[in-house]
């Protein structure tokens, strides 16, 4: 049963949440025990099931959790018991649903419930590949080591998304700018400026048409421009989340120019990374294929790694299956990991090629930069040049008849 609490802290903050326990007297003892002063314990009820329609903010970044396991592994090396550590580490948190999910967990770990059995309960936040990672540094008595690394491993996959991130933030910044200055001409510019031309009753070159055509509509239908705008935005998103609109940005991605090499080598080298990282945390190659496929964040990839896990169960070699799609795994990285099984190495061999793709995908962000930056510029530039040019010109050629 859940409990919506209101309480303050012992440093007299005010807190509010949900809190999950069998009767209101054990969600009193949760609270006390994390030291809060309940001011309010209710039921739920409606105001839980009308929050979880805003579970879009209930997001836990990649940076979160990265951060929680570089601070869980330090308290670890420093002998603070698990429970402790996570009570800690959740009251400290800023992002209230994950600090809920952590003293939860604390909760389920403090009554006995396996750390990685807890932590398996919340897969939007702990990945398939996190948890199996926990379960055996559980297994091995190496949990502080398991979480340096995936503290690691967490890092360089936000160093990327967000070397990804930047590298479309810039088009998108010169789009959004190209849009305004649009609106300013065609709202405040280009009026007077058409008027005359109309007024002088020449016949106009088609690209002045078109533009002061554009204009017109544009001052008069602004609001309606806007809308359909904001709504094909957001239905491109809505359709994206879905998993036809997924798997069709999936394939239609890889095929794109400028970015498919990028992307290709990215998704190569998440998947030898978390591969050969489960092989040496001692998962069998079969579910360590599954776990891959469901992480490497690519229809396309998920389905060609499920193919490979399925022949490899009944014998056959990843390579067997890697090499029928050459497109989306290359040569050379089929070969290394050929290579590997053969010699009974095929994390160590894996993880060679992985670091070369690794380097090859922050060369090719930088490359993208440094070219798409000056065509942004030159597509902007053209774009705006061309339609004063259009106004312009005419209007020259009247005055130079007097």
């Amino acid at each position: 049963m859940k409990f919506q609490y209101q309480a303050r802290d012992d440093k007299g903050r005010n807190q509010k949440g949900v809190v999950e326990a069998s009767s209101e007297e054990v969600a009193l003892q949760i609270l006390d025990r994390y030291g809060f002063y309940v001011t309010l314990l209710e039921p739920a009820g409606i105001i839980s099931a009308y929050a979880k329609k805003f579970s879009f903010f209930d997001r836990v970044p990649i940076k979160d959790v990265m951060l929680f396991s570089r601070q869980l592994a330090i308290m670890f090396k420093a002998r603070v018991s698990l429970v402790e550590a996570l009570v800690t580490i959740g009251q400290q948190n800023q992002n209230k649903a994950f600090r809920e999910k952590l003293l939860k967990i604390s909760e389920e770990v403090e009554g006995g419930t396996a750390f990685s059995d807890a932590l398996s309960k919340h897969p939007k936040v702990f990945s398939s590949f996190y948890v199996s990672m926990v379960k055996r540094g559980e297994a091995l008595g190496k949990l502080s080591d398991v979480l340096s690394y995936l503290s690691e491993h967490l890092e360089r996959e936000y160093a990327l998304r967000s070397k990804v991130r930047g590298a479309m933030m810039y088009p998108g910044f010169v789009l959004v700018v190209a849009a305004a200055v649009l609106t300013l001409l065609s709202v405040m510019v280009l009026p007077n400026l058409t008027s005359i031309l109309t007024e002088s009753g020449q016949d106009l070159p088609l690209a002045t048409r078109v533009v002061i055509a554009f204009s017109d509509f544009y001052k008069q239908w602004w609001w309606l421009s806007t809308l359909v705008m904001i709504g094909t935005g957001v239905g491109i998103f809505r359709f994206s989340k879905t998993s036809q609109g997924k798997k069709f940005f999936d394939t239609y991605l890889l095929k794109t120019p400028l970015i498919r090499t990028f992307l290709k080598m990215m998704y190569v080298s998440r998947f030898g990374e978390n591969l050969s990282t489960l092989i040496t945390g001692g998962v069998p190659i079969v579910k360590a294929l599954d776990i891959t496929g469901n992480i490497v964040g690519n229809d396309v990839y998920k389905k060609i790694i499920r193919e490979a896990r399925d022949e490899v169960a009944q014998g056959s070699r990843i390579t067997d299956a890697l090499e029928k799609y050459p497109d989306y795994f290359p040569p050379i990285f089929t070969q290394m990991v050929r290579v590997g099984e053969k010699s009974g190495a095929l994390d160590t061999t894996m993880m060679e090629i992985v670091g070369f793709y690794q380097k090859e995908v922050d060369r090719s962000i930088d490359g993208f930069l440094s070219l798409i930056e000056p065509m942004m510029i030159v597509v902007l530039g053209v774009l705006i040049g061309g339609v004063m040019a259009s106004v312009v010109l005419p209007l020259y050629q009247i005055s130079s008849q007097f």
